[in-house]
C-alpha cells in the first residue's frame, strides 16, 4: 500500500486527495493529514514538520519518503489512468520541469486558495503557515 502525506487546510491538496481516490480503483493509497503531526511522527520519525508541511510525501510501503513531484508522480503510477501519465514524466527532461512547477505550486497554495476564494483554513492554523 502506498501512503500518501499531504496538508488537509490547503484547497489543492485536498482536491488532489479527490482526484487520485476518484480514480484508486483497487485502493492502493492510504491518506495522512500533515496536521495530524503526532500521527504522522509515530509512523515517519524521520520527517520533519515543516518538511511535512512544506509538499507532499509519499510512502511506497518501504518507509522510505518521495516529496514533491516525486510522490505525485509515484501516486500516478498507483492508478490505472495516471500509468501513462506516470510513463510520460519519465520523459527526460520532465523530472527537471515538473519540480519547477511543483515547488512553485507548494509554495503558493495558500496564495491560489485565496485568489480562487477558497477558505485557506482556520484562524488558528493559518498562523503556521502566514508568520
Amino acid at each position: 500500500m502506498t501512503t500518501a502525506i499531504y496538508d488537509e487546510n490547503c484547497v489543492l491538496c485536498r482536491q488532489s486527495k479527490r482526484i487520485v481516490t476518484a480514480l484508486d480503483w483497487f485502493k492502493r493509497v492510504e491518506w495522512l493529514d500533515a496536521n495530524d503531526w503526532e500521527r504522522v511522527h509515530e509512523r515517519y520519525s524521520q520527517l520533519d514538520y515543516d518538511t511535512a508541511m512544506g509538499q507532499m510525501h509519499v510512502d511506497e510501503g518501504d518507509g522510505k519518503l518521495l516529496g514533491g513531484y516525486f510522490a505525485v508522480r509515484r501516486l500516478l503510477r498507483d492508478l490505472p489512468l495516471g500509468f501513462p501519465v506516470w510513463l510520460i514524466l519519465h520523459i527526460p527532461g520532465m523530472s527537471f520541469v515538473g519540480q519547477v512547477v511543483y515547488r512553485f505550486i507548494a509554495r503558493n497554495r495558500y496564495k491560489i486558495n485565496r485568489m480562487v476564494g477558497a477558505p485557506v483554513c482556520d484562524a488558528t492554523s493559518c498562523k503556521v503557515h502566514f508568520e
